[in-house]
């Protein structure tokens, strides 16, 4: 693979692979990238802007047909200038104190991204640190959400996944997800 980083942490999940690094997302050779998307799905700040700057108009005009998309859930494009052949727009919850489901709705993002990956046959896929930017959700809190869902997933049923990547912002956003790995005892 071309990354721009090596995995911080790896762990074995089943026939999948989690690996924990800090890199730029839009450089990933990987099947599916996955967006934190807003609903609207036609871009915006952070991840959201930069996948779309990577991708050229036309994942735009693809995210445009799609007619949006409702909090929890994701769709699928293609990745056009990306080294992904797909993108995953999956719109994470903006944190409201965690009483509106935020937990819930975070992790149905992450099942929902690798339930479209399996459908769409791909074996690899890399995720952001859904909705822990403008939409404030915890970052350590997310990231415990975010392994839980998908080692749940991943060991559930086989989906042909052989690759997940926790692709982080920070160290520190690393940090969460790692911790998140000690705390379901995959080291």
């Amino acid at each position: 693979m071309n990354e721009t980083s090596t995995p911080l942490r790896s762990a074995q999940v089943g026939p999948a692979r989690l690996d924990v690094l800090v890199a730029d997302i839009t450089s990933l050779d990987v099947d599916a990238i996955v967006n934190a998307a807003n609903r609207t799905l036609l871009g915006g700040g952070g991840v959201d802007g930069a996948i779309h700057r990577a991708a050229g108009p036309d994942l735009k005009r693809a995210c445009e047909a799609l007619g949006g998309c409702e909090t929890g859930t994701a769709k699928i494009t293609r990745g056009y200038r990306l080294k992904a052949s797909h993108v995953i727009h999956a719109v994470g919850p903006v944190w409201g104190g965690g009483i509106k489901r935020e937990d819930d709705l975070l992790a149905s993002c992450y099942r929902t991204a690798l339930s479209l990956a399996a459908q769409h046959r791909l074996t690899s896929i890399a995720f952001p640190a859904i909705s822990t930017g403008i939409y404030r959700f915890p970052p350590s809190r997310a990231a415990r959400v975010a392994v839980g869902a998908v080692v749940s997933q991943v060991a559930a049923a086989p989906s042909g996944i052989e690759r997940v990547v926790f692709c982080c912002f920070s160290p520190e956003s690393a940090e969460h997800h790692i911790n998140a790995l000690d705390e379901l005892g995959l080291t």
